[in-house]
């Protein structure tokens, strides 16, 4: 197809279209000929995308479509497609993208947890600069399995969602510094592999791994996705390609915070766990499979769903309908 030659034959058609949709009122005939023309410009731009691609004329022309579409429609999309659209195709779609950076986050979280905990429980002098030795022991011995009793349970789960939720909505709305993510990041390996250290120092160390595991697997893992979408947010802007970076950034900020929205209900399903499971008088067996099941049930979603939306040609992204064409182009 010759581009050149097809913008040439359709741009007067093309204008005619966008006045239509501009218009205040149309009249029967007009209305018959706002129809033609959208059919005919919607087979154009369909062409346009087979044969070229991604092209200015194609932006143009779906600029004009989408504007028509709301004439037509008086209305945005349906939310009872768009809500199943969101969970199917646009969340699993971004949480998807994110896997191997996750991994790596994963990988390098467990490592500073582990490092931070055998540096600092190896040194008694070490050990003696978190506090005074009855402090310390009080903390091992009561204060760390009286934490997850201390509230109701609707108390303690609210309070743990809320407080975490907050975490990885910062985590990935505030990731364009690329500081904010790593500090977090640092700070949350830091805390629990010191906290760890003081467990294993006072031979307290299961009660560390058991409380933790039940809930800890979600938890973690979507905090870990949280900085994932953070740092991806970053790079947008540091290497945005071929996009302007206000584009990068506009693509990278829609597509991912949906992430948010997603790990608000993922670290949901963790505060249930945190907040009912691990205070149960349970065997550690059951609890923790209880808290493996809650993490593949996010994997399986995030993995395999997504797999799915992303293959389907999804990035997490609005539709071109929901979002406006990313660049304007005159006629």
């Amino acid at each position: 197809m010759d581009l050149d030659a097809l913008t040439s034959a359709r741009r007067e058609e093309w204008r005619r279209l966008e006045e239509l949709a501009r218009a205040r009122g149309l009249s029967g005939d007009q209305v018959d000929e706002f129809i033609a023309r959208y059919q005919s410009a919607s087979a154009d731009l369909a062409d346009i995308k087979t044969s070229a691609g991604r092209t200015p004329q194609g932006d143009h022309v779906s600029t004009i479509l989408a504007r028509s579409r709301l004439r037509l429609t008086g209305s945005p999309d349906n939310v009872l497609r768009q809500i199943p659209r969101f969970f199917v195709h646009q969340l699993p779609a971004a949480l998807y993208r994110l896997r191997w950076t996750t991994l790596a986050v994963t990988l390098a979280f467990v490592a500073i947890v582990a490092v931070t905990a055998a540096w600092i429980a190896r040194d008694p002098v070490l050990v003696a600069t978190l506090g005074e030795d009855w402090q310390l022991e009080q903390y091992a011995n009561e204060d760390f399995v009286a934490y997850y009793s201390e509230h109701s349970e609707l108390a303690f789960g609210a309070l743990v969602w809320t407080n975490n939720a907050w975490i990885a909505a910062q985590c990935v709305l505030f990731g364009v510094t690329g500081i904010w993510p790593a500090y977090v990041f640092v700070q949350n390996a830091v805390g629990l592999g010191t906290s760890g250290a003081i467990m294993f120092a006072y031979d307290r160390g299961a009660d560390f791994v058991l409380y933790i595991l039940p809930h800890g697997q979600l938890e973690m893992t979507s905090i870990f996705v949280a900085c994932a979408a953070g740092l991806h947010m970053f790079w947008a802007w540091v290497a945005p390609g071929r996009r302007t970076r206000l584009d990068a950034l506009a693509s990278e900020g829609r597509a991912l915070a949906t992430v948010a929205v997603g790990l608000v209900l993922s670290l949901a399903l963790s505060g249930v766990v945190e907040g009912w499971v691990t205070r149960q008088d349970w065997p550690w067996a059951l609890k923790i499979g209880i808290g493996t099941l809650a993490l593949a049930v996010f994997l399986v979603y995030m993995l395999v769903v997504g797999r799915r939306a992303a293959r389907a040609g999804q990035t997490g992204d609005l539709t071109e309908y929901e979002a406006g064409t990313p660049r304007l182009v005159a006629g």
